[in-house]
C-alpha cells in the first residue's frame, strides 16, 4: 500500500511539473515520472513477497523474479540518458524559444 501511494505521489508531482512552461521543471517532472515507473515495475515483480534473486535456496518458489529488476536497471539508464539530452536542450536553447510573452497587435504593427 505504501508503494502505491508513493508511486501515485510521484506521478502527481511529475505531471504537475511537466505542465509548467519552464524546461527545467519539465525535466524534473520527467525524472519524477521515471522514478514512479521504476517503483511500479518493481512492485509488479513481487519483490516484497519473495527472497533475494541470488543464492541457492531450497524452495525456488520463494526466489524473486530477476526480470523486473533487469527492466528497472535498463529504465534507469534510458531515463538518465534522456534527462541529459533534455538538460542539454534546455541549456542550448535560444532566447527566441521563450514564448511566455504575448504579442499584441500594437507590437506586430511596430515591428513592420
Amino acid at each position: 500500500m505504501t508503494l502505491a501511494i508513493t508511486a501515485g505521489l510521484l506521478v502527481m508531482g511529475g505531471v504537475y511539473l511537466m505542465l509548467k512552461r519552464e524546461m527545467l521543471r519539465i525535466v524534473l517532472g520527467f525524472i519524477l515520472l521515471a522514478h514512479a515507473v521504476n517503483l511500479i515495475i518493481m512492485a509488479a515483480g513481487g519483490a516484497s513477497r519473495r527472497d533475494a534473486p541470488f543464492g541457492t535456496p531450497d524452495d525456488l518458489s520463494t526466489v524473486a523474479d530477476p526480470l523486473p529488476q533487469a527492466f528497472v536497471l535498463t529504465a534507469i539508464v534510458i531515463a538518465f540518458s534522456i534527462t541529459i539530452l533534455m538538460l542539454v536542450l534546455a541549456v542550448t536553447g535560444r532566447d527566441q524559444d521563450d514564448d511566455t510573452t504575448v504579442e499584441t497587435e500594437d507590437d506586430v504593427e511596430a515591428q513592420s
